[in-house]
């Protein structure tokens, strides 16, 4: 029993803008040291699933140097690869039209590797999954395709793709951000969200997609346009529900906005995160590069002061407090500096007295001393991006100016 796996990685992620004007969604970091990706790639690793093609299109210089410089673990001796796959057109003149097109213009590494499985990932959302169960699920169920799905609450359905079940959870629709879902058989008030990770035996893969590539007016995606295809060609479609033992949804975040991104990494500061960076039985692997050890310094006339944050390598904070934030590598706190409830990416600098709440700075900012943001929203909004909740985003190297 063999199998291939694909990651899609080449989505503009819009809706995260301007975290995503220099790279990829899935290259954006989180969670201190993190790439999006990684979360994804350690699932991968950590289930056995060790031939991987990442799929790219969309400014991925920075999410291939991350994958060279650290995605390095699987042994080539051994037959594993983790390999970068840029759009080629390979068929045709266009680039990747949609999910189901980026697989097709690569059927080619399918038939080279002959495998009897193909998984189909998504690069962009935070999750710890063993794919070693929803294999088992689909050949219990002798399955063509299985979709994982996680039950969500009725009313989040104009942010999902939904899926229709019956009670044996064998799939019978697809509605796309629908008002009005379908929900779980018996439970009227969930239904079941896809998660953008899909299960093939390889035959009927290669055989929906030629099939889909011919379809005039397909958008070539998967939810919208292959899965309802097997239906009407009565494949066997069935749903993984990502429950667990106690058949509560484990954690998921699709993080496609500006908010739910900055809410996913403040959920790594409760004191019981449900999504959990510390288990040594399913670690994340990422890129470390080599920092300093984290300094904090007492000064003259402030202390530094550090409660309940993430801080990540070569951060100095100078007779600074930080509350209730997560930093990214390298970044300097100056003399009596405040920052709290915010996202400091890497090599970022906060001058002297400055003080930051509710924001996300991304990398390489220098904010002057004595600044203030998230403290005036209207001249925030001025200067920077504001997020629907009200944070304020700091775009890459922006030159901050003092009003």
């Amino acid at each position: 029993m063999t199998h291939l796996t694909f990651i899609l990685a080449g989505g503009r992620g819009e809706r995260l803008d301007p975290l995503t004007r220099d790279r990829a969604k899935p290259a954006v970091p989180f969670g201190g040291i993190y790439r999006i990706i990684d979360f994804t790639l350690s699932n991968c690793v950590n289930s056995g699933l060790r031939r991987i093609h990442v799929l790219t299109q969309y400014k991925s210089f920075s999410l291939q140097k991350h994958l060279l410089s650290g995605w390095d673990v699987v042994s080539s001796q051994l037959g594993e690869f983790i390999d970068v796959i840029p759009a080629q057109q390979r068929v045709g003149g266009d680039w990747y039209k949609g999910t189901a097109d980026a697989i097709y213009q690569n059927s080619y590494a399918i038939r080279d590797c002959n495998p009897d499985y193909i998984f189909i990932l998504a690069g962009d959302h935070i999750y710890k999954m063993d794919y070693r169960l929803m294999m088992a699920y689909h050949r219990q169920q002798n399955a063509d395709m299985t979709v994982a799905c996680i039950p969500m609450p009725r009313e989040t359905s104009k942010d999902f793709g939904v899926i229709e079940v019956d009670k044996d959870n064998h799939v019978r629709g697809f509605q796309e951000k629908p008002s009005n879902p379908k929900t779980i058989p018996g439970n009227p008030k969930q239904i079941f969200a896809s998660m953008g990770i899909y299960l093939f035996s390889k035959n009927v893969l290669l055989s929906e997609l030629e099939i889909d590539a011919k379809t005039q007016d397909s958008q070539h995606d998967f939810g919208k346009n292959v899965i309802p295809q097997m239906l009407k060609n009565r494949k066997k479609v069935y749903v993984y529900n990502f429950i667990d033992k106690n058949k509560k949804p484990l954690y998921w975040r699709d993080i496609g906005t500006r908010d739910s991104y900055y809410q996913a990494n403040m959920d790594l500061l409760k004191p019981k995160p449900a999504f959990d960076l510390y288990n040594k039985s399913w670690p994340v692997r990422t890129f470390h590069a080599q920092y300093p050890p984290i300094r904090i310094m007492n000064t003259h006339n402030s202390q530094g002061n550090l409660i309940n944050s993430m801080v990540s390598g070569g951060c100095n904070i100078e007779g600074a407090r930080v509350r209730h934030s997560v930093l990214s590598p390298n970044v300097k706190i100056k003399n009596g500096a405040e920052v709290k409830n915010s996202i400091i990416l890497e090599s970022v600098v906060i001058g002297e007295g400055a003080k930051i709440q509710n924001a996300i700075i991304d990398k390489e900012v220098i904010i002057p001393p004595r600044s203030k943001i998230g403290y005036d929203l209207a001249l925030d909004k001025k200067r920077f991006v504001l997020t629907t909740s009200g944070v304020v985003i700091v775009p890459k190297k922006t030159a901050v100016i003092n009003d």
